[in-house]
Protein backbone atom coordinates (compact mmCIF):
# COMPACT_ATOMS: atom_id res chain seq x y z
CA UNK A 1 0.00 0.00 0.00
CA UNK A 2 1.86 3.59 -0.90
CA UNK A 3 1.80 5.98 1.99
CA UNK A 4 1.50 9.00 -0.11
CA UNK A 5 -1.73 9.65 1.91
CA UNK A 6 1.01 10.22 4.96
CA UNK A 7 2.71 12.73 3.04
CA UNK A 8 -0.03 14.81 2.31
CA UNK A 9 -1.02 14.21 5.98
CA UNK A 10 1.98 15.90 7.33
CA UNK A 11 1.46 18.26 4.64
CA UNK A 12 -1.97 19.42 5.55
CA UNK A 13 -0.35 19.45 9.56
CA UNK A 14 2.25 22.02 8.63
CA UNK A 15 0.35 24.13 6.84
CA UNK A 16 -2.36 23.84 9.62
CA UNK A 17 0.54 24.83 12.43
CA UNK A 18 2.17 27.68 10.42
CA UNK A 19 -1.56 29.27 9.98
CA UNK A 20 -2.00 28.53 13.44
CA UNK A 21 1.37 30.07 14.70
CA UNK A 22 3.59 31.62 12.33
CA UNK A 23 6.63 31.21 14.48
CA UNK A 24 5.78 27.17 15.57
CA UNK A 25 8.73 25.77 13.72
CA UNK A 26 11.48 28.42 13.96
CA UNK A 27 10.68 28.29 17.71
CA UNK A 28 11.59 24.03 17.32
CA UNK A 29 14.32 24.56 15.36
CA UNK A 30 15.90 26.97 17.95
CA UNK A 31 16.14 23.70 20.39
CA UNK A 32 14.71 21.57 22.77
CA UNK A 33 14.05 21.89 27.13
CA UNK A 34 11.88 18.43 27.27
CA UNK A 35 10.41 18.81 31.05
CA UNK A 36 10.51 15.07 31.33
CA UNK A 37 11.99 11.40 29.68
CA UNK A 38 9.18 9.02 28.69
CA UNK A 39 10.06 5.29 28.62
CA UNK A 40 7.11 3.43 27.22
CA UNK A 41 6.23 0.46 25.25
CA UNK A 42 6.35 0.85 21.43
CA UNK A 43 2.66 -0.14 21.12
CA UNK A 44 1.34 2.25 18.75
CA UNK A 45 -1.85 3.13 20.59
CA UNK A 46 0.24 4.74 23.41
CA UNK A 47 2.02 8.29 22.16
CA UNK A 48 3.49 9.53 24.74
CA UNK A 49 2.81 13.55 23.42
CA UNK A 50 -1.26 12.46 23.16
CA UNK A 51 -1.73 10.81 26.40
CA UNK A 52 -0.26 13.64 27.99
CA UNK A 53 -1.57 16.32 26.12
CA UNK A 54 1.69 17.59 25.17
CA UNK A 55 3.12 19.22 21.77
CA UNK A 56 6.82 18.71 20.03
CA UNK A 57 9.12 19.49 22.45
CA UNK A 58 8.23 19.11 25.30
CA UNK A 59 8.75 15.12 25.86
CA UNK A 60 12.03 13.47 25.48
CA UNK A 61 10.67 9.78 24.05
CA UNK A 62 12.45 6.29 23.93
CA UNK A 63 9.88 3.68 23.14
CA UNK A 64 10.61 -0.32 22.71
CA UNK A 65 8.73 -3.45 23.31
CA UNK A 66 7.11 -3.79 26.90
CA UNK A 67 9.22 -0.44 27.73
CA UNK A 68 11.81 -2.21 29.11
CA UNK A 69 15.10 -1.04 30.62
CA UNK A 70 17.79 -3.22 29.61
CA UNK A 71 21.52 -3.32 31.55
CA UNK A 72 23.05 -3.97 28.20
CA UNK A 73 20.88 -1.57 26.01
CA UNK A 74 23.09 0.83 24.15
CA UNK A 75 20.37 2.55 22.87
CA UNK A 76 18.83 3.35 26.06
CA UNK A 77 21.70 4.22 27.96
CA UNK A 78 23.13 6.70 24.90
CA UNK A 79 19.37 8.07 25.73
CA UNK A 80 19.98 8.06 29.19
CA UNK A 81 22.57 9.84 29.43
CA UNK A 82 21.77 12.53 26.62
CA UNK A 83 18.87 13.09 28.31
CA UNK A 84 20.28 13.89 31.65
CA UNK A 85 23.53 15.76 30.89
CA UNK A 86 22.82 17.48 27.36
CA UNK A 87 19.26 18.40 27.77
CA UNK A 88 19.40 18.21 31.93
CA UNK A 89 15.92 16.92 32.24
CA UNK A 90 14.71 16.24 35.65
CA UNK A 91 12.54 13.82 35.53
CA UNK A 92 12.44 9.93 34.04
CA UNK A 93 8.76 8.35 33.70
CA UNK A 94 8.88 4.52 33.29
CA UNK A 95 5.31 3.72 31.45
CA UNK A 96 3.59 0.86 30.69
CA UNK A 97 0.19 0.10 29.88
CA UNK A 98 -2.46 -2.62 30.48
CA UNK A 99 -3.04 -4.47 27.43
CA UNK A 100 0.33 -4.43 26.77
CA UNK A 101 1.64 -7.55 24.45
CA UNK A 102 4.99 -8.06 25.39
CA UNK A 103 3.88 -9.02 29.05
CA UNK A 104 0.98 -11.05 27.90
CA UNK A 105 3.69 -13.21 25.84
CA UNK A 106 6.26 -12.40 29.14
CA UNK A 107 3.88 -14.20 31.20
CA UNK A 108 3.34 -17.30 28.90
CA UNK A 109 4.84 -20.93 30.33
CA UNK A 110 7.52 -20.48 27.46
CA UNK A 111 9.02 -17.80 25.85
CA UNK A 112 9.58 -17.40 22.62
CA UNK A 113 12.68 -18.73 21.06
CA UNK A 114 13.88 -15.50 18.96
CA UNK A 115 15.18 -11.95 20.21
CA UNK A 116 11.71 -11.03 21.48
CA UNK A 117 11.90 -14.17 23.89
CA UNK A 118 15.19 -12.57 25.00
CA UNK A 119 14.38 -9.20 25.59
CA UNK A 120 10.84 -10.31 27.25
CA UNK A 121 13.20 -12.65 29.30
CA UNK A 122 13.57 -9.11 31.16
CA UNK A 123 9.78 -8.69 32.38
CA UNK A 124 9.53 -11.62 33.05
CA UNK A 125 10.94 -11.15 36.40
CA UNK A 126 8.10 -9.58 36.91
CA UNK A 127 5.80 -12.09 36.60
CA UNK A 128 8.10 -14.35 38.71
CA UNK A 129 7.64 -11.44 42.00
CA UNK A 130 4.00 -11.11 40.96
CA UNK A 131 3.12 -15.18 41.65
CA UNK A 132 5.61 -15.35 44.45
CA UNK A 133 3.20 -12.24 46.29
CA UNK A 134 0.27 -14.01 45.19
CA UNK A 135 1.17 -17.53 46.39
CA UNK A 136 2.29 -16.38 50.02
CA UNK A 137 -1.27 -14.82 50.05
CA UNK A 138 -3.07 -18.21 48.79
CA UNK A 139 -4.81 -16.41 46.05
CA UNK A 140 -4.78 -16.59 42.47
CA UNK A 141 -6.90 -13.57 40.07
CA UNK A 142 -8.45 -13.77 36.76
CA UNK A 143 -6.08 -13.41 33.82
CA UNK A 144 -6.67 -9.86 33.22
CA UNK A 145 -6.35 -8.85 36.83
CA UNK A 146 -3.45 -10.65 37.13
CA UNK A 147 -1.99 -9.28 33.69
CA UNK A 148 -2.82 -5.95 35.13
CA UNK A 149 -0.49 -6.37 38.51
CA UNK A 150 2.32 -7.71 36.33
CA UNK A 151 2.22 -4.45 34.27
CA UNK A 152 2.07 -2.55 37.18
CA UNK A 153 5.44 -4.89 38.92
CA UNK A 154 7.00 -4.66 35.61
CA UNK A 155 7.12 -0.89 35.49
CA UNK A 156 8.62 -1.00 39.26
CA UNK A 157 11.22 -3.69 37.87
CA UNK A 158 12.32 -1.05 35.14
CA UNK A 159 12.29 2.10 37.95
CA UNK A 160 15.29 -0.70 39.67
CA UNK A 161 17.38 -1.17 36.64
CA UNK A 162 16.93 2.52 36.21
CA UNK A 163 18.45 3.00 39.62
CA UNK A 164 21.19 0.44 39.23
CA UNK A 165 22.83 2.43 35.61
CA UNK A 166 25.82 4.03 35.73
CA UNK A 167 24.99 7.21 34.24
CA UNK A 168 21.71 7.71 36.19
CA UNK A 169 23.59 7.07 39.90
CA UNK A 170 26.36 9.45 38.20
CA UNK A 171 24.18 12.24 37.83
CA UNK A 172 22.57 11.53 41.59
CA UNK A 173 26.15 12.32 43.00
CA UNK A 174 26.42 15.35 41.30
CA UNK A 175 22.81 16.53 41.60
CA UNK A 176 21.22 14.36 44.78
CA UNK A 177 17.39 13.85 44.22
CA UNK A 178 17.84 14.25 40.16
CA UNK A 179 16.59 12.80 38.29
CA UNK A 180 13.27 12.00 39.79
CA UNK A 181 12.21 8.01 38.87
CA UNK A 182 8.13 8.15 38.09
CA UNK A 183 6.45 4.45 37.51
CA UNK A 184 3.21 5.29 35.75
CA UNK A 185 0.86 3.14 34.06
CA UNK A 186 -1.65 3.98 31.29
CA UNK A 187 -4.86 2.74 30.69
CA UNK A 188 -6.05 2.25 27.18
CA UNK A 189 -9.99 1.46 28.14
CA UNK A 190 -9.71 5.08 29.88
CA UNK A 191 -7.27 7.16 28.45
CA UNK A 192 -6.29 7.66 32.31
CA UNK A 193 -2.50 7.46 33.35
CA UNK A 194 -1.73 6.65 37.11
CA UNK A 195 1.37 5.88 38.99
CA UNK A 196 2.69 2.80 40.46
CA UNK A 197 5.70 3.62 41.81
CA UNK A 198 8.79 5.94 42.54
CA UNK A 199 12.68 5.32 42.24
CA UNK A 200 14.65 6.09 45.22
CA UNK A 201 18.39 6.94 45.13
Amino acid sequence: MPLSDLLEKNRRWAAAQLANDATFFARLAAGQRPRLLWIGCADSRVPAEEVLGCGPGELFVHRNVANIVAYNDVNIAAVLEFALTALQVPDIVVCGHYGCGGIRAACEPRLPASYLGDWLMIAARAKETVDERLSAAGRRPEPEPYHRLVVEENVRLQLVHLSHLTVVRRQWDESPGIPRLHGWVYDIHTGLVSEVGRGDI
